[in-house]
C-alpha cells in the first residue's frame, strides 16, 4: 500500500493502525460529533484512505493492527463492498459524509458507536465477532438483511431515520422516514445473529423489519421507541428467537407484527403503550410463545390479533385489553392474573369474528387447569347464554327455560330451589282440599306431601297419584305439577350428561 499525498491527519491514523492504537480528534470526551460537517482538514480523513488501510495496510511483528479512530470527520464514500477485512474496525463519534458500503464483506468487529451517518449499506455483510451501532445518529436506513452475525447486535441508544419537524412538518419526500412506506430505517430480514440483539432505548423514526431473522439468544427493545404512524412500526413474521423478546416500556406508534414468531420463553411487553387506533396494535398470530405479559401495560389503542397462536402463560390485565380483538383458534394453558370469571368474559363479547365456542372453552379449560371448577363452570354458562342468542326464537324460549330453571346444568341447586317451592305449594293447595280417591274402598291414606311428589317425579311412584283424582283447577293445578317435573328432570339430566361429557 502506497498513499503519497497523506495529509497530517492522515499519517497519524496511518502509524497508530500497525500498532493497534487509537487516534483521537476529539477537543472534549462529550464533543457532540452532529457538528462534524464544521471539523477541519486536522481531523478530516478521506475514506479512500481507510479503505486502503482495511484492505492492505501495515502490520508489524508481534502487533495486532486494527482501526481506531474517535471524532473523525470522513469524507467520501468507505466503500468495502464484497472486500476482506482481517482487522477489527473501530470509528467512534466520526462523522461520515456518505454512506458507507459494506455489502456482502467480511469483517472481524464492526464499532461505529456515538457516530452520525447517511445510512449504512451492510446487506448480506458478515462479522466474525460484533457489530455495534450504539448511540449512533443514522439518518438514512440501516440495511442488514441476510447479514451473519457470529455475536451479537448492538444498537442500544441509537436513533434512526428522521424524525417529522418541531411543528409536525413530515420530512421532505425524498428523506427515509416513517412517510417512506417503501423504506424502512433497519433491515435485519433473514439475518442470523448468534448471541442477542441488543436495542435497549432504540429511537425509530420508521419501520424496523427482521422477517425471517434468527437470533440465538435474545431481542431486547426495553424503552425503545418505534414511530411508524399509520405503518407497521415492528415487522419481524417468522421471527425465531433463543430465549426472550423484550421490550418493556415499549413506545409503538404502529403495528408490532410478530406473525408467525417462534419464541420459547418471554415476550415481555410489560408497562409498554402500543397505539394504533383503528387498526391493528399487535399481531401475533400463528405463533408459539411460552409466555406473552403486558403487565402494568397502558390500554392498548388499537386490534390485537392472537388467531391460532399458542402460548403457555398469557399475562393481561382485563384493563388492557382494547375493544375489538381476534382470539379464533387461540390456545392457552394458564391465565394471570387469577381473576374471577366474572373479569375475563366481557373480552370474549370483543371477538371481531362473533360468538367463537371455542374461546369459551379455551377459557373455561384455563380455569380447570388451576383447579377452579367453578369459574369454569361460570363460563360455560356464559358460552350458552351466547349461543342463545344466534338461535331462532323458539330456540331461545327453551334456552331461555333452561337458564331460569336450571342454568343449563350448570347451576343445579336451582332446580332443587323449584322442587320445593312446588312441592310446598302443592302439599299446601292438596292438604287444604284433598281429591277424591278413585276407588273409595281400596284408596291409602291421603298424604297431600306424597301426592305432590308423585306428580312431580315423573319416575318415582308413591301409589298416590294413581289412587286420587282432582277436579276443577285442581286437575289444571296438578296438570301444571307434571310438566314443571318433566322439564326439571330432563334438563338436569342434560345437565348432568355435559358434566359428564366434560370428564
Amino acid at each position: 500500500m502506497e498513499i503519497t499525498d497523506a495529509t497530517p491527519a492522515e499519517v497519524r491514523v496511518l502509524e497508530a493502525f500497525a500498532l493497534g492504537e487509537g487516534v483521537d480528534f476529539r477537543e472534549s470526551p462529550d464533543e457532540d460529533p452532529r457538528a462534524g460537517a464544521s471539523w477541519g482538514p486536522e481531523r478530516t480523513v478521506r475514506a479512500e484512505v481507510l479503505r486502503a488501510l482495511l484492505i492492505d495496510g501495515p502490520t508489524r511483528d508481534g502487533e495486532i493492527a486494527g482501526l481506531k479512530l474517535w471524532g473523525a470527520r470522513i469524507t467520501g464514500q468507505l466503500n468495502l463492498m464484497y472486500g476482506t477485512v482481517e482487522h477489527p474496525v473501530r470509528l467512534r463519534s466520526c462523522y461520515f459524509e456518505e454512506t458507507p458500503n459494506l455489502y456482502g464483506a467480511q469483517v472481524r468487529a464492526l464499532v461505529l458507536s456515538d457516530s452520525v451517518l447517511p445510512g449504512l449499506t451492510a446487506g448480506t455483510l458478515r462479522v466474525e465477532l460484533v457489530l455495534r451501532i450504539t448511540c449512533s445518529r443514522i439518518t438514512g436506513p440501516v440495511r442488514l438483511a441476510g447479514a451473519q452475525i457470529a455475536g451479537a447486535f448492538f444498537a442500544n441508544g441509537a436513533e434512526l431515520g428522521t424524525p417529522p419537524a418541531a411543528d409536525g412538518t413530515p420530512p421532505p419526500p425524498d428523506t427515509p422516514g416513517p412517510e417512506a412506506a417503501a423504506e424502512a430505517v433497519l433491515q435485519l430480514n433473514h439475518a442470523v445473529v448468534g448471541t442477542d440483539v441488543w436495542a435497549v432505548g432504540l429511537v425509530a423514526h420508521g419501520q424496523l423489519r427482521l422477517n425471517g431473522a434468527t437470533v440465538g439468544g435474545q431481542v431486547n427493545l426495553d424503552d425503545a421507541e418505534l414511530s411508524a404512524p399509520g405503518g407497521v412500526a415492528l415487522h419481524a413474521e417468522t421471527l425465531t428467537v433463543g430465549t426472550d423478546l423484550r421490550a418493556m416500556r415499549l413506545r409503538a406508534r404502529g403495528t408490532l407484527n410478530l406473525s408467525g414468531a417462534r419464541i420459547p420463553r418471554h415476550v415481555n411487553l410489560a408497562y409498554a403503550r402500543l397505539s394504533h387506533p383503528g387498526a391493528t396494535a399487535l399481531r401475533a398470530s400463528s405463533c408459539v410463545i411460552g409466555e406473552l405479559w403486558l403487565r402494568d401495560a397502558a390500554p392498548i389503542e388499537g386490534t390485537v390479533n392472537l388467531r391460532r397462536s399458542q402460548l403457555d402463560l398469557l399475562h393481561v390485565p382485563p384493563e388492557v385489553w382494547p375493544g375489538q380483538v381476534k382470539l379464533d383458534g387461540l390456545g392457552y394453558h394458564r391465565l394471570a392474573p387469577h381473576l374471577p370469571a366474572a373479569q375475563r368474559l366481557p373480552l370474549l363479547e370483543r371477538e371481531a369474528a362473533g360468538y367463537l365456542p371455542q374461546s369459551y372453552e379455551q377459557l373455561a379449560a384455563a380455569y380447570r387447569t388451576v383447579g377452579d371448577e367453578a369459574a369454569a363452570r361460570t363460563v360455560q354458562l356464559a358460552r350458552l347464554r351466547r349461543h342463545r342468542r344466534t338461535l331462532p326464537p323458539y330456540a331461545r324460549m327453551w334456552g331461555h327455560l333452561q337458564d331460569v330453571t336450571v342454568g343449563y346444568g350448570f347451576r343445579p341447586m336451582r332446580a332443587a330451589g323449584w322442587l320445593l317451592v312446588l312441592l310446598l305449594a302443592g302439599s299446601l293447595a292438596f292438604a287444604l282440599h284433598h281429591p277424591p280417591a278413585l276407588k273409595s274402598g281400596e284408596a291409602p291414606g291421603f298424604n297431600p306431601v306424597f301426592y305432590t311428589l308423585d306428580l312431580l317425579l315423573p319416575i318415582i311412584g308413591f301409589g298416590q297419584e294413581a289412587a286420587f283424582a282432582p277436579e276443577g283447577w285442581y286437575q289444571w293445578f296438578s296438570y301444571l305439577l307434571v310438566a314443571t317435573g318433566w322439564v326439571l328432570v330432563t334438563t338436569v339430566a342434560a345437565g348432568i350428561t355435559r358434566a359428564l361429557s366434560r370428564q
